[in-house]
């Protein structure tokens, strides 16, 4: 594996990501008859492509959702659900948003999710063995720059070395760029705490959230490559207009996380640095 910047990394994944959801392929879970958890994390993630196609998106991030909970629920395995920053409105002032915050999805990507969040809920409420973990912007370790919001930045750097390129950059929405080898390390310690107490499941708490602390716009985080790279951003323009009102997809001001559940469970919620890491 590697690094969009520093090439191979030690680091081994295995995903499986789907082009297509189907019922019939959720239900082969039946098959796993000693699986004792499931991480879902499939989902159409990208606002633009949710407001093209929301019907498409439904059946993603939300039915699809639904199967698998009910599924799970009936076996008793532990359904852990990665939802996102954006089921929160971000307005400015409003932030950092603990977890039982009132959600209030700013466009229709963040409000199928928070309807994930809600079917999972319901099908797991007797058996508790349903989780919700929010995270931020993530990056990391990928095939292809394209499939991360931070990843992709380093293809804009690039681009930005032709001084005529007129690349315009969000300067204006705050990011917390999160990492996923964090995640997954947060997502392994919850699992096991939450295996080893599931005699009193009911009692924990079922919505988390986990951040880094790095706050950075895109333009600020393009920044930080160009410095890693040692390359000027002669052909980028800062943009600090915010939201157009007339788009079709509103994006939050700041969505910040607080991670102060996974505290009180006694998770680590320490991330690698952004710019260490890259």
């Amino acid at each position: 594996m590697y690094t969009p910047l520093l090439g191979p990394r030690s680091l081994s994944i295995v995903r499986s990501p789907p082009t297509h959801i189907h019922r019939r392929g959720t239900q082969r879970i039946g098959d796993l008859e000693l699986t004792s958890l499931v991480y879902l994390g499939a989902a159409n993630r990208f606002p633009d492509l949710c407001d093209k196609n929301p019907d498409q998106a439904r059946r993603v991030n939300v039915d699809a959702t639904r199967t698998l909970a009910e599924l799970t629920a009936a076996r008793n395995i532990l359904l852990v659900y990665i939802s996102t920053d954006y089921v929160f409105p971000g307005a400015e002032g409003d932030a950092p948003y603990a977890a039982d915050a009132e959600t209030k999805p700013p466009n229709l990507y963040g409000q199928l999710k928070r309807d994930g969040e809600l079917v999972v809920l319901e099908a797991t409420k007797q058996s508790g063995m349903g989780i919700i973990l929010r995270v931020p912007v993530l990056y990391g370790t990928a095939n292809e720059n394209s499939e991360s919001a931070v990843n992709t930045l380093v293809d804009s750097v690039w681009k930005a070395q032709d001084g005529e390129a007129g690349v315009k950059m969000d300067d204006w929405a705050l990011r917390y760029p999160t990492n996923t080898e964090d995640v997954a390390r947060v997502l392994r310690d919850i699992v096991i705490k939450y295996l080893k107490e599931r005699g009193h499941i009911l009692q924990l708490p079922k919505i988390l959230q986990y951040s880094s602390e790095d706050r950075m716009t895109k333009y600020e985080m393009c920044e930080k490559f160009a410095e890693i790279l040692d390359v000027p951003l002669n052909g980028m323009i800062r943009n600090k207009e915010g939201n157009d009102p007339n788009a079709s997809v509103q994006r939050p001001y700041d969505t910040h996380l607080s991670t102060q559940v996974l505290k009180d469970l006694g998770i680590d919620v320490r991330t690698v640095g952004f710019v260490e890491w890259w």
